[in-house]
């Protein structure tokens, strides 16, 4: 075959087997035989097996999946994948109608109504028209390259067919498994004497976070599309319905069963309509989104912490079980509590198969009266979270004896035996011991090591249990006395990785206050609370110094956390660990540390509370101006509203610039970010 007819034939098998493809595992209206689709994939295999010059990266034919990755690469999404809010039962789901018709002031809502699959979330970013990249969720800002693995499933296009696409286009939806596609795959697992997949939710999970992605290829995974991130360079319709059809004209697979519904009765007539149908849709879901379908008035809406004001997951009850409780354990958690563990004869509880349960505290000990040798009701909380929901009397109930912690553990923590006790007025028992508890050590380490903290790569909780076990680390200060003749020597750790995590602890020493304010493990202070505080006190010392009352001036913190706080810094051997951490060379960007409680707050910056959006191509990384702009005190949102202060545009911007100018909304430059930084 000559070479330029060659490609022309290469060419139109690509389009046809992608057209075949989108037949058979989006529209699910295949148009010819399984055998005639075979041969078009088994002749273009043999044209590119001839002239690898004709492989393409959106061929039919990667779609096999590449080489195992060492590991996945992080990426931030350009706007953040939120998670929803939960209601449970029908007044949760009436009160969320409330609020949302309270601040529109409506006497009703449309809504989209949508099920809630049981699967992993996924963001696939397209650029003119071509997958460029596939990421988890993860913690919502941030989440793992999985490109090479969502390129392997079908019902992902790799170029949209479409004449008129965005520039940018970041899909969202959820990977999922078919019932129907668990059970070959557990039949196939048995056959090959492996290990079989607990639940659907689980075996696509692992699936698509594969190192390999040829095993990903093998895997039956499909997905729905439900929303969008960043859109450049199209108009996008002005409501969740009509951005659901939009996409599947352009080529994904969206629910069949979404449908617009007016108020809470039509949400919940929905609900139920669903929950009738769910044993028959061939795919687990655990629930049924509501989203406000009007996208201004999800911008007016808003959202609180990680979850949408203008969303709401409706979740079905949870599947119930009876077993018997063997024992309780009792587990010292990272801030000391004493936590109860039911220990449970085996029993499968919503596909997974459950032998721990948590049993909370004393207080929920003695509200359920629970005692070991009871037959008891097991669920998984939000289909999730095993726990002991009743005691089911099987006649010999009264007779076992009441448990209580404190005198099961002795008065003593059972990891370090520091004296274990019960605050007035609160429910959790906890260890005295501290950093000192080998059990608090490990997940203090952990925490303070963790991405969100002080970001240390490489030091997981396997090496971490390793370095506790043999007394090599007492404090987080001791890490950064670690040397890589010392971490060669641990398990599974040679000299080159050892001199990798020597590095990332020498890297970590350069942070930022509200990072270290959070690795430090303060009860109840979050990554949220730890920027308030940080960006309240401008440094640690006027910080640790606070009194109760100047703490609870920060926003969102109130007598309890306060409390918290002042405990944290009053305790000496705290005090201890952060001043050999500072020894150790640990620092932030800060100015001259106050000396006094009542020192003032920071300096107040140039865009303190304004709101601000990034459009268009911009001379340096979005990621580098987001950073500068919250510097400068602003607040970076990824939509344009009523309450957007500026838009900064760079090259090429869309339907951003659009809205903005529609809005009048002041529209801005680079040259007015560098303005604006000097002052």
């Amino acid at each position: 075959m000559a070479e330029a007819s060659a490609a022309a034939r290469a060419g139109e098998l690509r389009r046809l087997i992608a057209h075949h493809d989108h037949r058979y595992h989006v529209l699910d209206d295949p148009e010819i035989p399984d055998a005639q689709y075979d041969r078009l994939v088994r002749e273009l295999q043999e044209l590119e097996s001839r002239s690898p010059e004709l492989i393409t990266p959106d061929s039919p034919t990667q779609r096999v999946g590449a080489a195992p990755l060492a590991a996945f690469d992080e990426v931030r999404h350009a706007l953040p994948m939120l998670s929803l809010g939960n209601a449970f039962d029908e007044q949760e789901l009436l009160d969320f109608d409330r609020r949302a018709r309270e601040r529109l002031q409506r006497d009703e809502i449309c809504y989209t109504a949508e099920t809630k699959l049981d699967g992993l979330a996924i963001s696939l970013r397209y650029e003119h028209g071509v997958l460029v990249r596939g990421a988890t969720r993860g913690d919502g800002s941030h989440g793992e390259d999985v490109t090479a693995n969502v390129r392997t499933i079908k019902a992902i296009p790799v170029q949209l067919d479409a004449r008129a696409v965005p520039t940018v286009l970041e899909v969202r939806g959820e990977v999922y498994m078919s019932l129907a596609g668990f059970e070959r795959l557990n039949a196939q697992q048995r056959e090959a004497g492996g290990k079989e997949f607990a639940n659907p939710r689980n075996a696509a999970a692992g699936g698509l976070r594969q190192l390999d992605a040829r095993i990903t290829a093998t895997r039956p995974l499909t997905i729905y599309c439900y929303g969008l991130g960043e859109v450049d360079g199209a108009a996008v319709p002005d409501t969740q319905y009509e951005r659901l059809q939009w996409l599947g004209e352009l080529g994904f697979r969206i629910s069949p069963l979404a449908q617009r519904v007016r108020g809470a009765g039509g949400c919940l007539e929905y609900y139920h309509a669903i929950g009738k149908r769910r044993d028959t849709l061939g795919y687990a879901i655990d629930g049924c989104v509501f989203k406000v379908d009007a996208i201004v008035d999800q911008q007016v809406l808003g959202q609180v912490a990680r979850a949408p004001r203008w969303a709401v997951a409706f979740k079905f009850p949870a599947e119930e079980q009876l077993t018997r409780l063997l024992g309780i354990d009792v587990q010292v958690g990272r801030t000391g509590t004493l936590t109860p563990v039911a220990r449970l004869e085996p029993v499968k509880v919503g596909g997974v198969t459950v032998t721990n349960a948590t049993l909370h505290n004393q207080d929920e000990i003695d509200r359920k009266d629970v005692r070991v040798g009871d037959s008891v009701a097991v669920r998984r909380a939000g289909d999730v979270i095993p726990e002991v929901v009743r005691v089911v009397d099987d006649g010999a109930h009264a007779e076992r004896p009441r448990f209580d912690l404190l005198a099961a553990v002795r008065g003593a923590c059972p990891v370090c035996g520091s004296h274990a006790e019960r605050a007035e007025g609160e429910s959790a028992v906890r260890c005295s011991g501290g950093l000192f508890c080998a059990a608090q050590r490990r997940e203090a380490l952990w925490h303070f090591a963790s991405r969100r903290a002080m970001d240390i790569e490489g030091l997981g909780e396997k090496l971490i249990e390793q370095l506790v076990a043999r007394d090599l680390v007492r404090s987080p200060a001791d890490l950064y006395g670690l040397d890589v003749q010392t971490l060669a020597g641990l398990e599974r750790m040679g000299e080159k990785s050892a001199s990798n995590l020597v590095a990332a602890i020498a890297s970590s020493r350069q942070t930022t206050l509200a990072r270290f304010v959070h690795a430090l493990g303060i009860r109840d202070v979050g990554e949220a609370t730890a920027l308030a505080l940080a960006q309240w006190f401008g440094d640690l010392d006027p910080l640790m110094q606070a009194s109760d009352e100047l703490l609870m001036q920060v926003p969102d913190v109130g007598p309890v956390v306060a409390a918290h706080v002042r405990g944290f810094f009053s305790e000496p051997r705290n005090r201890d660990v952060i001043e050999a951490l500072r020894r150790h060379g640990v620092r932030w960007p800060c100015g001259e540390p106050a000396s006094t409680a009542s020192a003032a707050p920071a300096a107040p910056r140039p865009l303190d509370g304004k709101n601000v959006v990034l459009t268009g191509s911009l001379s340096i990384p979005r990621e580098e101006a987001r950073a500068r702009l919250l510097a400068l005190g602003a607040k970076v949102s990824g939509s344009v509203s009523k309450k957007t202060d500026f838009v900064l545009a760079g090259a090429d911007a869309g339907s951003k610039l659009d809205k903005a100018q529609a809005l009048e909304v002041p529209v801005v430059d680079e040259a007015w970010l560098a303005s604006i930084e000097a002052g």
